[in-house]
């Protein structure tokens, strides 16, 4: 059997709901990279569209800075989101802005896709493989393989060079079905506040993780030269 088409795979998928996690700081960037212009919008609003544009995604929550939440509704307003389900304000870190938009997900949401409002660049394709994945292995997560030598150090003395063949970097959307990255939050926010990764709360607990398709363009904006690169790319997509 032939592969199964995005849309083949939006049919057969049950409801999705994507957590937009925007809750960051900012630090290493210097200032507000969510607002910053991207092929003429703010880069959380392409964030935003990528999931308003893909068919599976029924509902969209959005975790902002609590200082924001206003602001991210008009914005949502302003460029059609019409899939905007809630804003809710996050917390002080990764995790408690994710469980914050987690326990507003609507009930029959049965499958959950969390992503970095910083990566504006994610594709339907990645979403989609993504969400498949999950359904059929209950966690799944976008990565691409590791090109540079990775080295393990301590005290700036190198204590080990993992193979490279077993290494991936991770990416967002990460998905899970919903009943699974619920209790993992929660049992993490109680037990392990330092965990900064959604499929790190889910391991903790047991849950194995599928890997499905990055891309090397879905680049998460976290200084300026990220946000140089992301205009490069958006540009070329632009004249394609």
């Amino acid at each position: 059997m032939g592969a199964i088409s995005d849309k083949m795979k939006a049919a057969r998928l049950p409801f999705a709901a994507a957590v937009i996690v925007a809750g960051g700081s900012g630090t290493r960037f210097g200032g507000d990279k969510l607002a910053e212009d991207l092929g003429g919008m703010p880069v959380l609003a392409r964030t935003l569209l990528a999931f308003e544009g893909t068919e599976a995604v029924r509902a969209i929550v959005v975790a902002a800075r609590p200082d924001s939440v206003d602001a991210v509704r008009d914005m949502c307003r302003q460029y059609g989101i019409g899939k905007l389900s809630a804003v809710v304000p996050g917390g002080q870190t990764r995790a408690q802005s994710c469980l914050a938009g987690v326990l507003a997900v609507p009930p029959e949401a049965e499958l959950i896709a969390i992503h970095d409002g910083a990566r504006p660049l994610v594709t339907e394709q990645v979403i989609m493989d993504a969400l498949w994945a999950a359904y059929r292995h209950t966690a799944a997560v976008p990565a691409v393989p590791v090109r540079d030598t990775v080295k393990v150090a301590d005290k700036g003395m190198v204590t080990g060079t993992p193979d490279r063949a077993h290494l991936y970097a991770a990416q967002t959307p990460q998905c899970f079905q919903a009943d699974l990255i619920r209790g993992a939050l929660l049992d993490a926010a109680e037990n392990a506040p330092e965990v900064t990764d959604d499929c790190a709360a889910v391991e903790r607990i047991g849950g194995r993780i599928a890997l499905s398709k990055g891309s090397e363009e879905n680049i998460k904006i976290t200084t300026p030269l990220d946000l140089r690169l992301a205009r490069l790319i958006w540009q070329e997509r632009e004249r394609q």
